[in-house]
């Protein structure tokens, strides 16, 4: 649980490369924003100081006469007239002996005058005073006071600038970042997805899909190839348990499922005739001349014989019916579903009949045998496998007893029951 809770905890590697992206983009465009600003503010204070030394020259030039004759009112009227077209704040004239002879100020209209008097006085040199001369004598003097209303609206929209030269930053760093996302990511969640899947779902068949990047592309392969070698171990580990797991429950010889996995399966077979309300058949089989072939013939001819008998009855049972060995010459037949005790009586019979035919055997010899075969049913002649077995097994004594190479039908655990011998 604990782990799970840090797993979850942890950003992914695409949120963190995501906002690696975002965050670069954003003070990469930030840092030249600021600096193309800075240097734009130096620029425009160099022009705007020599701006204001040409017009305190232009306003020497034109009050120049007033100055001299000691008119203010020209000298007013002279100044304003070029100062109210500039970016000047406050301009003074003065005469020889210091004295103020004309003023013009620029009418303050709010807070945002106030601004831009405040980062005029920071950023500009102020005031300025330049001398008017006349014959190469100086009559007076001016001084200027800049305005900083370019200055305000190149900051303004300089911030301007930055906040959208921002956004489009984020929107850009947005769509490099998700292309190089697919590109790093797509492969490594495909790489996580086929991961997944071989460990949970041992899904050894899947492959990563090619990879743009060359390390990536690099990696599919490796995985794939250490997959291809995991599907191939773990086809032949199949191979091997499935082959262990016949060798365990058939026989060798025959090629027939053994006891054990008879009795598993008439185990289930009357489980599932008890929900039912049907009837299983069993059928118990045995040569009568095993012995004397093997003694006549060798083992050789003995199993010879074995592996017919196992063919031939096979070929008599319906698709659902089973057949197996025992142990040396005895063998087993399950019939279910089986309607009535006759039709166990008609394979019996079928099978009985396969054996007139000779079997051949080493040494270019055949041989004759015959089986005799013992029936039981369920619920007739026993509940469980190992009481039908049994009733199959005395019936097939009494059939071998009678008269080998013919059939007997078990006692009946019910009184009133009829006995059938078939020979």
């Amino acid at each position: 649980m604990i782990g799970w809770i840090r797993s979850g905890a942890r950003p992914s590697l695409r949120s963190v490369l995501g906002r690696g992206h975002l965050l670069a983009a954003m003070a990469a465009v930030g840092l030249v924003s600021v600096s193309l600003t800075f240097l734009g503010v130096l620029a425009l204070r160099v022009y705007a100081d020599h701006n204001l030394h040409l017009i305190a020259r232009s306003i020497s030039y034109t009050v120049e006469a007033a100055v001299v004759f000691n008119d203010s009112s020209a000298a007013t009227e002279a100044l304003a007239l070029i100062a109210e077209t500039e970016e000047v704040a406050d301009a003074e004239v003065f005469d020889a002996h210091g004295q103020l002879l004309a003023r013009w100020q620029r009418p303050e209209t709010g807070l945002l005058s106030e601004v831009e008097m405040q980062l005029a006085r920071a950023l500009l040199e102020q005031p300025i005073r330049l001398p008017i001369i006349h014959q190469d004598r100086e009559v007076g003097s001016i001084r200027l006071t800049g305005h900083g209303g370019s200055l305000l609206r190149f900051l303004i929209s300089g911030l301007l600038g930055i906040v959208v030269c921002s956004a489009l930053a984020a929107w850009l760093g947005l769509y490099l970042a998700r292309r190089l996302l697919r590109g790093i990511i797509g492969p490594l969640r495909s790489l996580a997805d086929v991961a997944h899947a071989a460990r949970r779902e041992r899904a050894f068949d899947r492959r990563v899909p090619p990879a743009q990047i060359a390390e990536l592309d690099n990696l599919g392969i490796d995985f794939n190839a250490l997959l291809d070698e995991l599907e191939s171990w773990q086809t032949h580990l199949q191979s091997e348990n499935e082959s262990l797991a016949h060798q365990a429950s058939h026989d060798s010889l025959t090629g027939l499922p053994n006891r054990a996995f008879f009795e598993g399966r008439l185990m289930r077979a009357l489980r599932n005739a008890a929900k039912q309300g049907e009837r299983v058949g069993v059928l118990f089989l045995d040569s009568d001349r095993f012995k004397q072939i093997n003694d006549n013939f060798g083992h050789a001819a003995g199993d010879a014989v074995l592996v017919a008998v196992a063919t031939r009855v096979r070929a008599q049972l319906r698709e659902e019916d089973l057949v197996a060995r025992l142990g040396g010459d005895e063998f087993a037949v399950l019939l279910t579903p089986l309607h009535k005790i006759e039709d166990a009586q008609r394979i019996a019979d079928k099978i009985i009949a396969s054996m007139d035919a000779p079997i051949a055997v080493p040494g270019e010899a055949q041989v004759l045998t015959s089986l005799s075969i013992g029936i039981a049913v369920y619920p007739d002649h026993g509940a469980t496998p190992g009481t039908l077995l049994n009733a199959a097994d005395a019936a097939m004594y009494h059939a071998k007893r009678l008269a080998r190479g013919g059939q007997h039908t078990a006692e009946s655990e019910h009184p009133a029951a009829i006995v059938q011998t078939r020979s």
